[in-house]
């Protein structure tokens, strides 16, 4: 499934990490498993629900927050999460309320997640350490506006682009890190 919208930017580029891609996958077979493919209580069903949903929020929001150590934080936050849904997941399996074969569906799709956000993880503790980070991108409001009025004449216009597209380029990304 595609996740990009055509409303793009710079705060948008947790949507290109395979690991947000997949971790939004996980939320919808762990939605599915208990919504839609088994009878569980609600409590169940909404923890099981939120813990996946959580990842790829998390994974989203320490994006946004633009300083290495916050990202970090919120991707640790996502492991705890991940431990949660996979914790809830085998004490469904357990009590018999999702057959085996859905499990290991499921188990497999964790996993996948679980180990792309651990690299993501380590990929950004190296850029920390090695002091390879740029915790802002720096955005001159004079050049901002001077292109977008050059992309988008008219002064509803322009100030309408501010809203919905940023000129910024996209950082140079190296290999994993990219795309855990």
């Amino acid at each position: 499934m595609d996740f990009q919208t055509e409303l793009r930017n710079k705060n948008r580029g947790y949507m290109d990490l395979i690991v947000w891609q997949r971790a939004m996958d996980l939320s919808e077979l762990s939605w599915k498993l208990v919504y839609v493919e088994a009878i569980v209580d609600f409590k169940l069903r909404s923890q099981f629900v939120d813990a996946a949903q959580s990842v790829a929020a998390n994974i989203a929001e320490g994006y946004g927050r633009r300083s290495v150590k916050e990202y970090i934080q919120f991707l640790y936050t996502a492991t705890g999460s991940l431990a949660e849904n996979l914790t809830r997941a085998i004490g469904l399996l357990r009590v018999e309320l999702i057959p085996e074969s859905r499990f290991q569906n499921f188990n497999e799709l964790h996993y996948e997640v679980e180990n792309r956000l651990l690299r993501l993880i380590e990929k950004l503790e190296q850029k920390r350490d090695s002091g390879d980070w740029i915790s802002r991108i720096a955005e001159d409001p004079e050049e901002y506006s001077s292109a977008t009025s050059r992309l988008h004449p008219g002064p509803d216009a322009a100030a309408e682009s501010l809203l919905h597209h940023s000129i910024t380029p996209f950082l140079p990304t190296s290999g994993a890190a990219a795309h855990a």
